[in-house]
């Protein structure tokens, strides 16, 4: 069960989610049908930790590529989320912020204000949530990770400031072409590669989910849920927007 600081709700959710050494992160195995298995405390030890590697790979990619240097990964949960079938198409990964744009911490929609829950891990508040789609994500060509990894914390805007990357005009989040996105990022993927000194930070993605789970006796990784968005009260309206809405 997740942490939560009493008191501090919009309903049935709370405003904050907590984790640290009394509550830990849940963790799950990751299975080929998506159930939630709880991990068995005697066989973790054992078992290979994605969002363990994931978080080591993300912060070599962020040392090592002047394009990500911005990206704190202490402040940014790994987690994955199960697939419901073994096909490789669908849904790879997304990064959700916990801000809105700019950073704010609220945003006003009509008359209501609302809030992003906010997540806390060893009481250090994050930024954003990196999901990846297990183990359909395992299972897709080596290249084809890194450039999904590329891909999502690319998103993650320059400031850091729990926002995404936007671009001016209609297509804020991929610009006018998604193709050349992926394009972009592909080649972000060759420069890093080149000359790498430490393959085994990324050899994990360069085997598939089976293989994987038969090296180690079984994948684990963060399980956590997706941020809801709170209301947390209404806004009086101006004089103005009253006398324009009679």
């Amino acid at each position: 069960m997740t942490g939560q600081r009493q008191g501090i709700t919009a309903g049935t959710y709370p405003f904050e989610l907590h984790w640290d050494s009394q509550n830990p992160l849940p963790r799950r195995w990751v299975v080929p049908d998506g159930s939630r298995l709880s991990v068995e405390p005697l066989a973790e030890w054992a078992a290979f930790d994605f969002s363990r590697a994931m978080v080591r790979l993300c912060r070599d990619v962020a040392a090592r590529c002047a394009t990500f240097q911005h990206v704190e990964m202490r402040r940014v949960l790994v987690s994955f989320t199960p697939c419901r079938n073994r096909s490789r198409y669908g849904l790879q990964a997304r990064v959700t912020p916990l801000r809105f744009r700019n950073g704010t911490l609220t945003r006003r929609h009509g008359g209501v204000e609302y809030q992003v829950q906010r997540f806390f891990v060893n009481g250090l508040e994050m930024l954003y949530v990196l999901t990846f789609c297990l183990p359909r994500f395992l299972d897709q060509p080596f290249q084809e990770k890194l450039v999904t990894v590329f891909h999502e914390l690319y998103h993650v805007s320059p400031a850091f400031d729990g926002d995404l990357r936007r671009y001016p005009g209609r297509y804020q989040i991929h610009s006018h072409s998604k193709k050349s996105y992926d394009c972009h990022m592909a080649s972000l993927v060759q420069e890093y590669l080149h000359d790498h000194p430490d393959p085994e930070v990324f050899h994990f993605l360069q085997i598939n989910y089976r293989q994987l789970w038969h090296r180690y006796g079984g994948i684990v990784g963060a399980i956590v849920p997706r941020p809801k968005l709170l209301p947390v009260g209404w806004m009086k309206l101006t004089s103005a927007a009253r006398r324009h809405d009679s």
